[in-house]
């Protein structure tokens, strides 16, 4: 089965981040997002995939020349101008001659979903599209969806009000179920996406299916993750080296040279190439390659881009996000900022 990544979005509720780099490229524990993603869909079986890409399409291909990423290998489906999630499909399975069943995964997730279960009961259930359902305490920023004990989709809500789930939801457990952004489609669900405007698969294409009583899903409690923020971004770190994500192994970073003796380094992620001075702290946070960190510089619960740099004495808590090559000024108090400061919008 192929697999249909979608990656073309800008990222910008993670900005400044993302503002020359896409999302999916951004490293977890020392590797790029989407190294890991491919690695979970090999594991399941998958070989060949199709890369949906917009914002900064060519980071992809610099940066995997060869056309693979470690054991798949891939094509390419450049957006023109932004079409939607379901557009993206349409356009990625047409430009990469789709005709049969294939997999659709959003490309800044994180899990560990058994994508063989997914498949399996997609063939048997004869539906027309099969989802994946995460259980989750908070559904508001997510698809809401409820199913019949058989699997059969009763109902597709994208981004519910806070509070406003009904009751009578199923639940995993004691929690409202999501769509978890993996689905598996037939040809079919191709038809239903107009060519000529941006659709959202989710606001449009999947009501439709429920309407017709063809849209089943899978309820999988597994390791799930969006890392669409800063605060999922630093969790998907700090899950990695806590060893909360089922499989996953700690991959060296680089070798950060200069750490003095007198800093304290506990539960983060450290650059090659990083100078960290006297006196300085650096607590469950995310340190990109090449940064300097002066003396007595604090960093905790935040994230540094590649190359920047944290005059002495400043402080940096409750996910301060310093884009690449910035500097923050000697004694500053950062909470909860980001510098360079975003325009945040709404993500795509």
């Amino acid at each position: 089965m192929k697999a249909i990544l979608l990656l073309g979005g800008f990222g910008t509720r993670l900005r400044p981040l993302t503002n020359d780099t896409p999302k999916q490229m951004l490293p977890v524990c020392g590797r790029p997002m989407i190294e890991w993603v491919c690695e979970h869909l090999h594991i399941h079986g998958i070989d060949d995939i199709v890369l949906s890409l917009g914002y900064r399409a060519e980071a992809f291909t610099v940066a995997y020349p060869r056309g693979r990423i470690g054991q798949l290998a891939y094509q390419v489906a450049v957006e023109p101008d932004p079409r939607g999630t379901a557009g993206a499909v349409r356009f990625a399975a047409e430009a990469s001659g789709i005709t049969d069943t294939f997999l659709v995964l959003n490309g800044d997730v994180l899990t560990d979903l058994d994508v063989d279960a997914l498949a399996s009961l997609h063939a048997s259930s004869g539906a027309e599209a099969t989802i994946a359902l995460q259980p989750v305490a908070d559904p508001s920023p997510y698809g809401l969806v409820a199913a019949d004990p058989s699997g059969r989709v009763l109902s597709f809500s994208e981004k519910p009000d806070p509070g406003s789930a009904p009751a009578t939801l199923p639940r995993g457990g004691d929690r409202p179920t999501i769509s978890a952004g993996t689905y598996v489609l037939t040809s079919a669900v191709l038809d239903r996406i107009a060519p000529d405007r941006p659709v959202s698969i989710e606001r449009e294409i999947f009501p439709q299916i429920v309407a017709d009583g063809a849209l089943a899903a899978l309820v999988a409690d597994s390791y799930w993750l969006d890392t669409g923020t800063p605060q999922q971004y630093l969790a998907a770190n700090l899950d990695v080296l806590a060893g909360r994500r089922p499989g996953a192994e700690v991959v060296d970073a680089g070798v950060p040279v200069g750490i003095h003796p007198d800093a304290q380094i506990r539960t983060s992620v450290i650059g090659s190439g990083c100078e960290v001075g006297p006196g300085a702290v650096v607590q469950r946070s995310v340190v990109g390659d090449g940064c300097r960190l002066a003396a007595g510089a604090i960093v905790i619960d935040s994230v540094l881009g590649a190359g920047a740099v944290v005059g002495a004495g400043a402080t940096l808590c409750d996910c301060s996000v310093i884009g690449s090559g910035e500097r923050v000024a000697p004694g500053a108090v950062l909470r909860a900022q980001r510098q360079p400061s975003p325009e945040l919008v709404s993500d795509s």
